[in-house]
């Protein structure tokens, strides 16, 4: 898991595609941090992202960098704790111009049930399961 995180972490940014109906939704997040020995992402729930993921929790991570990409699919699931929300804001401090923890927009979400694969030109893939 950790591997995971410090390439999402080492990406300007990363997309997370969810389902809308029968359509694909792909769009760039960068937040993410490690809380309670969990991988954790932020938005808002006025989103619709976060109806998608309400509606279908399965989604898929992809990045790339340095020759590499990664792909994680996972099921995401909601913690409405303040404490969670509050870790990942003040991993990313620029959030909090438009989020605070506990102000009923602000959710998190944490992956579960997650398998990434590390790819590139140069080796075989790696999986990684968590």
């Amino acid at each position: 898991m950790d591997e995971v995180l410090e390439f999402l972490r080492s990406l300007p940014a990363f997309y997370l595609a969810t389902e809308d109906g029968d359509q694909p939704r792909v769009r760039p997040f960068g937040a993410v941090c490690e809380f309670e020995g969990r991988i954790y992402l932020q938005t808002g729930k006025v989103k619709e992202v976060y109806r998608q993921i309400v509606a279908n929790p399965k989604v898929e991570i992809c990045g790339f960098g340095d020759g590499t990409w990664l792909r994680v699919a996972a099921t995401l699931v909601e913690d409405p704790r303040v404490e969670a929300q509050q870790a990942l804001l003040d991993a990313f401090p620029d959030l909090k111009r438009m989020y605070a923890a506990g102000d009923g927009n602000t959710v998190v979400f944490y992956l579960t049930n997650a398998t990434a694969t590390f790819s590139s030109f140069e080796a075989g893939p790696k999986v990684v399961r968590f």
